[in-house]
């Protein structure tokens, strides 16, 4: 038997655990989807675009460097 590198080794394991897998694929779609809705969904509603809202495009450099110099005095 060869030895293979490390770096294979690691992934032929992680690539069996997941290839034998039954719930796991499962409860893995379950995280998947919530990231999606958290990093996606979430943001799209809660965080909108402040400094597109407030400045010019080409502008927006300018913007914040007067907003934070306004609010350190």
């Amino acid at each position: 038997m060869k030895k293979k590198g490390v770096l294979y080794r690691i992934f032929h394991l992680y690539y069996d655990g997941f290839r034998s897998m039954t719930l796991g694929r499962t409860l893995w779609a379950i995280i998947l989807i919530k990231l999606f809705i958290i990093f996606v969904v979430i943001k799209l509603f809660f965080f909108p675009n402040y400094i597109k809202e407030h400045s010019s495009k080409g502008e927006e450099a300018e913007f914040v460097t007067k907003e934070l110099i306004q609010r350190a005095n």
